[in-house]
């Protein structure tokens, strides 16, 4: 079931909660909505359920005209991020709830239902859970039958919103890799957001950044982490550093180190940003003329990495870096060492904010 979002506006007051955004998400895509507070990703969720109507624009699933629909004419199923089970009832019951309330002329059987019921439980793994009360659960379970019960009523598109927000950072770790294989089997299209970098990346197969009710960039995870269209969607996914550039002639120049940018070719001198992750900052012990020294203001060793803070001559800002910790043995560094630095990789910004080269 595709989903066509055509020039969707929506305040709220004053405020613009969703700016003229536009978007096709395909059949059977897992779709992260991704931004911070504030960015329209949940008022925009809302709208493709029904349960917000928009100022203008249209909703459509797979070419239907869903806009003045209820919400209950949809097709959808949702899952909160708090839940939202019914706390005198039992998974059992919780899970079966949409379909027993359906119409008598609708409705299946009470052992079409249970067959159903303890399939989907079955499912998200938690089959003996059935006789149980919610709060008999971790927040973990409960989630898994919150997702078996949207699930029930066999939605034509499954929508949630930050499904793991309330959870530990461990189990929210286990439960989105269990989200990508369930969606693996079941292939509903399925939209979620998050404001969680790292979840978006791992599970979806599309991300869409939003900023101040605005689409920034649309596309595969790889491609908006390794190409992101503008300084903010740069930002936002993950740690980054940020060095002043002049460039010229194609070339972006941070002190006495040259980064190419052949986009900038023909370019007078000019002021510029250039943005590198952590991982791409290269660590040397000794003295290079094409690298910035840097003084090792702090070391902390997270498993197999590690993670350094290094300041430049002249600089107000701290630089960080991520090596291995097998290359920063071989260095023979510690904290307060000299070194030498040097980004692999980077995105180069003019100052106007548009994206040119890196």
């Amino acid at each position: 079931m595709s989903i066509e979002i055509d020039r969707v506006n929506k305040r709220f007051g004053d405020f613009v909660a969703v700016d003229n955004v536009s978007l096709t998400l395909n059949d059977g895509e897992l779709t992260a909505l991704l931004g911070p507070s504030g960015s329209g990703k949940t008022t925009l969720l809302r709208i493709i359920a029904g349960l917000e109507q928009p100022d203008s624009g249209r909703i459509r699933f797979h070419g239907q005209d869903t806009t003045d629909l209820h919400v209950s004419d949809r097709g959808v199923g949702f899952v909160f991020q708090h839940y939202a089970l019914f706390k005198h009832m039992s998974v059992y019951e919780n899970v079966a709830y949409g379909l027993t309330v359906r119409p008598r002329s609708q409705r299946p059987s009470k052992a079409e239902i249970r067959k159903k019921v303890m399939h989907l439980l079955e499912m998200v793994q938690l089959d003996w859970t059935a006789d149980r009360l919610p709060s008999q659960l971790s927040g973990g379970q409960r989630q898994r039958i919150a997702l078996a019960r949207a699930l029930a009523v066999e939605p034509k598109v499954l929508l949630l919103d930050e499904p793991f927000g309330a959870l530990d950072a461990k189990v929210r770790a286990e439960l989105r890799r269990w989200l990508r294989r369930l969606h693996d089997e079941i292939h509903v299209t399925s939209v979620f957001v998050t404001h969680d970098q790292e979840e978006a990346l791992e599970v979806s197969d599309r991300v869409v950044v939003m900023n101040k009710g605005k689409v920034e960039q649309d596309g595969s995870p790889e491609q908006v982490y390794d190409n992101p269209a503008n300084p903010f969607v740069y930002q936002f996914l993950g740690n980054v550093n940020l060095f002043h550039a002049r460039v010229q002639d194609g070339v972006a120049r941070i002190g006495s180190v040259s980064l190419a940018a052949p986009e900038y070719a023909g370019q007078r001198d000019s002021r510029a940003l250039a943005y590198v992750r952590p991982h791409d900052i290269e660590v040397l012990g000794d003295r290079r003329d094409d690298a910035l020294h840097a003084q090792i203001e702090l070391v902390s060793v997270v498993g197999p990495t590690v993670r350094l803070e290094l300041r430049t001559d002249n600089s107000e800002s701290v630089v960080q870096a991520e090596l291995t910790k097998h290359r920063f043995r071989e260095l023979g560094l510690g904290q307060g060492s000299d070194a030498w630095i040097r980004p692999v990789n980077s995105r180069v910004f003019l100052e106007d904010g548009e994206l040119q080269a890196g």
